[in-house]
């Protein structure tokens, strides 16, 4: 009569597997600390001053800031030329290419960047003839293109042109003329995909009084475009962690249903959900991302995003099944309609995710310059729901940790049938204690740095957006390489342990040397093979 492997494992080859579980887990630690580079980039760059007095005869195609073909420009809106050709708002352009070169050398975007998001920071200057509005809003007409290496210089293909509202806050630094006033971050446009190696932005800022568009924004100096990306040295690290993990959760999830379709009985509901929660994650695992390295795939960035979501779910709703499966109570146990509120609660949380994430770059598909952030109302439910979704990550994390301590409780209450037994026997509980024990510690490890780590990503991606510099809380490449593999150690872990053990045992295996029938104690009600050390006390619920 055989159990699952964590009751029937030696000490020595539970140790073995242990130790080596844990080395794996290092090793995911220590690549991100030592071998992979930070996981995103920042690059900082002024526009140039383009002009061209012939913009309502015949405009350019394109505003080129450097090169053959480069624009006639201006470092200064103080320069006399400004005054002389009477240049207007309207024949001013803003050009960027990125990226900037770097020592004389023309420096180009890389595939492995994978998304690109873009803020803009703007220099103003204090004059008492002409301040900030309280509530002043930019109208920028905004053209983007792009081009390869290989292309001619003047060969720029446009990706979009559109006009965008955003609003203005600044803040005085002092009273005086020429004085820098202190804005707040301008939420610009975000890709999900870096598919080219140049990227070229034409930006406009027309005044019409008449319109009274864009009035009350003060004197304008420069405007700085910050780009983010991800670290291309990362991704590399990234891709091939999944490509390992992938065949390696894979085999071992094969594994697991083939020792359970073996048993003479149906899956139980924990094995059931462990085979739910090791698919997700070979999905997840699943390095279709390298696609991106030759296609231009702008809805990868979404699809990780809803694999990511669907693990949350699943691993959520797992902890909830594992914990309530080996509460020892009289509530009827095995059964998916006890945890109907519970999984209920983590579906409605996931799916308001998903709505937030469809409201914000499912639309960025068709246009990269949208988002929420830019009205305050959409500004002010965006950063509701990130601060909701880190409160229900903590008070999930805090439920799943009473539920924990109602089984060590429960276990813990169990001892009193461990005196009546021999001493073998005796021995044996204690240790089969001890590894229940151990591994829901393991378990609420692991679900304390998925909280953490789902609150720190989403305030690290949303601090761009809100605009502001102030908070800089983000992840380093070893937390996020360490969780990433804590999950897939965690998950290979509970494959193992919980597969149906290939020991039998038979009757008299059960019994004392003198032929008397010992009480078994157990530790989950889960059902499973008929074993005199299924798991901790037979007493049925009701004794």
């Amino acid at each position: 009569m055989g159990g699952v492997v964590l009751e029937n494992l030696s000490n020595k080859k539970l140790s073995i597997l242990a130790v080596s579980l844990l080395l794996i887990l290092i090793v995911f630690f220590l690549i991100g600390g030592l071998i992979a580079p930070a996981p995103s980039n920042v690059m900082n760059m002024v526009t140039t001053k383009c002009h061209d007095i012939t913009v309502d005869v015949k405009p350019k195609s394109w505003y080129i800031p450097r090169g053959p073909a480069g624009c006639d420009a201006v470092d200064d809106f103080d320069d006399p030329i400004i005054y002389e050709k009477h240049v207007d708002t309207r024949m001013i352009v803003f050009a960027l290419w990125i990226p900037y070169p770097r020592d004389h050398k023309q420096l180009d975007m890389s595939r492995w960047f994978q998304n690109m998001l873009t803020v803009l920071q703007m220099d103003i200057e204090h004059r008492s003839t002409n301040p900030i509005s309280e509530n002043a809003t930019m109208k920028m007409e905004v053209r983007l293109g792009y081009r390869n290496k290989n292309d001619n210089e003047t060969d720029w293909k446009e990706l979009i042109t559109t006009s965008i509202n955003r609003p203005l806050h600044c803040e005085k630094n002092g009273t005086k003329d020429g004085e820098q006033y202190k804005c707040d971050l301008v939420s610009f446009f975000e890709l999900g995909s870096v598919h080219y190696d140049y990227y070229l932005i034409n930006l406009r800022l027309p005044v019409y009084p008449q319109k009274q568009t864009n009035q009350g924004l003060g004197t304008i100096k420069d405007i700085w475009i910050i780009t983010i990306f991800q670290n291309g040295g990362f991704t590399k690290v990234w891709f091939a962690l999944k490509t390992t993990m992938f065949p390696v959760v894979l085999t071992i999830l094969v594994w697991f249903w083939r020792r359970i379709k073996l048993l003479s009985r149906e899956p139980n509901l924990l094995e059931r959900t462990l085979l739910a929660l090791g698919i997700i994650l070979s999905i997840m695992n699943c390095p279709v991302e390298w696609f991106t390295i030759w296609f231009d795939l702008p809805w990868m960035t979404i699809l990780t995003d809803v694999r990511q979501g669907a693990f949350y779910a699943t691993l959520m709703s797992f902890w909830m099944i594992f914990a309530g499966e080996h509460i020892m109570d009289s509530i009827p146990k095995n059964s998916l309609s006890r945890y109907k509120i519970h999984l209920s609660l983590v579906v409605f949380g996931c799916l308001c995710l998903f709505i937030f994430e469809m409201c914000e770059k499912g639309m960025q598909l068709a246009n990269p310059f949208y988002t929420i952030w830019v009205t305050e109302t959409g500004a002010h439910l965006a950063l509701a729901f990130i601060i909701l979704a880190g409160m229900a990550a903590c008070t999930y994390f805090l439920f799943l940790s009473y539920m924990i301590f109602k089984v060590f409780r429960n276990i813990s209450a169990k001892k009193t049938a461990l005196p009546r037994m021999s001493n073998i026997r005796r021995k044996f509980y204690m240790g089969l204690i001890f590894r229940f024990k151990f591994l829901m510690v393991l378990t609420l490890l692991c679900a304390a740095l998925t909280t953490i780590f789902f609150i720190i990503s989403q305030v690290s991606e949303g601090q761009w957006k809100w605009g502001d510099e102030g908070i800089s809380l983000e992840y380093s490449s070893a937390f996020l390489t360490g969780v990433y593999g804590m999950w897939n150690v965690y998950v290979i872990g509970l494959l193992s342990l919980y597969a149906p053990s290939h020991k039998q045992y038979t009757n008299a295996d059960i019994n004392n040397s003198d032929g008397s029938q010992e009480e078994e104690v157990q530790l989950t009600q889960i059902p499973t093979e008929n074993s005199a050390l299924s798991a901790y006390v037979t007493k049925e619920a009701e004794d």
